[in-house]
């Protein structure tokens, strides 16, 4: 089963040893339509603006203007209406797939974690990739040379633990960190 989250933060537990845990909420999603194989078409609301298309869908599953966004995930639910929540509370372990930080044009000490050159005595040596070819043979920089460029911004799935559900607000508590900014959404698989 896959449900929207949305990254409240991270926090941690109180208890000796203390863990780390990312909050995510459980967003309220409808069940449009449910096509084969248990999937199923899905709204949930979404801060971006609405268009003619997102109105035409609202019309077309009797949706209310919140639910404004929609989506295909596999879902337990057996006919239309409301999301079912009910399996997270007996879940141990989750996938969750997020957009992770988008960093911009980034150079390699910062992208791959080089150590760079010495910091004084005039190397002029400090944040340049250094050698990125050979000379006679192949002539050429090789392909996969890690090099500056843009970093972040891409779909990153971790597996976490989760620690506790509260079903009543919806939210989840998971060990350890989640990639992307705090507000941001994305999606959450069970695994068991």
């Amino acid at each position: 089963m896959e449900y929207i989250v949305e990254k409240i933060g991270m926090s941690r537990t109180i208890a000796v040893p203390s863990i780390p845990v990312t909050l995510l909420k459980v967003k309220e999603a409808k069940v449009c339509e449910i096509t084969n194989d248990k999937q199923a078409i899905v709204a949930y609301a979404s801060g971006k603006k609405m268009n003619k298309a997102i109105a035409g869908q609202q019309k077309k599953y009797n949706l209310s203007g919140e639910f404004n966004r929609f989506a295909t995930l596999s879902v337990s639910n057996a006919e239309v209406g409301d999301i079912d929540t009910s399996v997270i509370s007996d879940t141990k372990i989750i996938k969750i797939s997020f957009d992770s930080k988008g960093r911009g044009f980034a150079g390699v000490m910062k992208r791959y974690n080089f150590a760079g050159g010495p910091g004084g005595h005039g190397s002029r040596f400090h944040r340049a990739p250094g050698s990125i070819g050979n000379c006679e043979w192949p002539g050429r920089v090789q392909k996969g040379r890690k090099m500056p460029g843009h970093y972040g911004n891409a779909k990153t799935t971790v597996k976490n633990e989760v620690v506790s559900f509260d079903a009543e607000n919806g939210i989840l508590a998971v060990k350890g960190s989640v990639p992307g900014a705090n507000g941001a959404l994305g999606r959450m698989r069970i695994v068991k």
